[in-house]
């Protein structure tokens, strides 16, 4: 079950094709029966119809629309009032600072920002402690589809691919994920569906899902910290924990898609009525916004600086390493050979920035905020801006902000949506 249900609510047991017995909660004998269901989907499929017909049958009206690249935030309701403690097998930046693998880093919301505590392990001794107001732990390299060993993990809990960060909302801490929305569908696609379907003709259902799912989720917005949420109140996300080839298959087949009602994207409810469900009015459902009015992915954001050019602040591990780096750069620095007029021209050598290393990117790759930090090594600090808080709330600074690149193109938004219809051999 996806959208937030209305009236009572009954607990059932359903047991969909592959055997697999889930628990449903149903308003009625089958749930809302709001919009697409699953199980209609699925025999549909089964019986040759394609992700668009079978949309265009749940959502009679509505378009079919593009969107370019684009992230969600969803709220972690399980961590409602929690601090964020979080690791990752590659390691990852808080603060400014490079937190190595083996390593955790626990952050605190603050009305400015997060106080940060790294630990040796989720639970060992206390390495280094400071302030920053960019509330937010990005992991070792930006982008989406970025494989496990860089996704973050809570110490005891799920595994997340994109960023995790923390607001308050009132005085009550929240945590948030920051994600690419493809990445995020990756782990909604599995927990709402059945991978297995596509083994059995269903793979055209599971399409059908994802694009209900990503137009359910970009035309929220929940909270002034977040659009969505984690559970069957919003649509359910574990995080990484049931991604299936299957399904992630089904996300990249329909990606950049949406449904849209008058230009607007679709808050597109579905359900899991296992009758098959029927046409919704799509009148009666909320509206976000248009595609063009989607915030861009940000582009990939440059490694953060160490604290000096001995590698403080990165962990004994690299500290080794930090040199053998600085001694290549010297190398490479040194003045090319004179070339002849006919020569090719060559790719300048960027400079490292005086006291800190080398940052692996190029210059249409932008740096995370400026953060204030504090230490035992001292207080290093930078000029920034917090990011302005709506009423009732703070909210977390973009995890990777946005900048100015010449020559470099924007995300490609459609500017013009097609009916959806059922294609030729109607």
């Amino acid at each position: 079950m996806a959208a937030a249900l209305a009236g009572g609510t009954a607990l059932m047991l359903w047991a969909w094709p592959d055997g697999e017995v889930r628990n449903q909660v149903a308003a009625g004998p089958y749930g809302h029966g709001r919009g697409l269901s699953q199980h209609g989907a699925y025999n549909q499929a089964r019986d040759g119809w394609s992700a668009e017909r079978i949309l265009a049958h749940y959502y009679p009206g509505a378009e079919l629309g593009a969107i370019g690249p684009t992230n969600v935030r969803v709220r972690l309701m399980a961590q409602d009032d929690s601090t964020l403690d979080v690791r990752s097998d590659s390691g990852f930046f808080v603060a400014g600072r490079r937190v190595v693998a083996g390593q955790a880093a626990h952050l605190t919301a603050t009305p400015t920002g997060a106080d940060v505590v790294v630990t040796s392990g989720c639970d060992g001794e206390v390495l280094w402690t400071g302030s920053t107001d960019d509330p937010w732990v990005y992991p070792v390299a930006a982008g989406p589809d970025r494989p496990a060993a860089e996704h973050l993990t809570l110490c005891g809990g799920s595994a997340y691919r994109g960023a995790l960060g923390v607001a308050l909302e009132g005085a009550s801490a929240r945590t948030v994920n920051d994600v690419d929305v493809d990445d995020y569908l990756k782990g909604v696609v599995p927990a709402e569906m059945v991978p297995a379907w596509a083994d059995h003709g269903g793979a055209e259902a599971l399409r059908a899902q994802a694009v209900a799912a990503r137009s359910y989720a970009l035309a929220e917005q929940r909270y002034p910290y977040a659009q969505t949420c984690d559970t069957t109140d919003c649509q359910m996300y574990p995080g990484t924990g049931k991604e299936d080839a299957r399904t992630s298959e089904a996300v990249r087949a329909s990606t950049g898609q949406v449904l849209l009602r008058d230009g607007r994207i679709l808050r597109s409810e579905y359900s899991a009525a296992p009758d098959g469900g029927s046409a919704i009015d799509i009148r009666t459902l909320e509206v976000g916004p248009t595609p063009a009015e989607l915030a861009p992915a940000p582009l990939p954001a440059e490694v953060p600086p160490t604290e000096g050019p001995d590698g403080e602040g990165l962990g004994p591990e690299l500290v080794d390493a930090v040199e053998v780096v600085l001694d290549l750069i010297d190398l490479m620095a040194a003045p090319p050979a004179a070339a002849g007029p006919d020569a090719l021209p060559t790719n300048p050598v960027r400079q490292p920035t005086p006291g800190g290393t080398m940052a692996p990117s190029t210059a249409s790759t932008p740096t995370p905020p400026p953060v204030t930090t504090t230490g035992s090594g001292g207080d290093t600090s930078a000029p920034g801006a917090a990011a302005s808080a709506p009423e009732g709330g703070v909210v977390a600074s973009d995890p990777a902000p946005r900048a100015t690149v010449v020559d470099v193109p924007g995300p490609t938004v459609a500017g013009e949506s097609v009916p959806l219809g059922y294609g030729s051999g109607e």
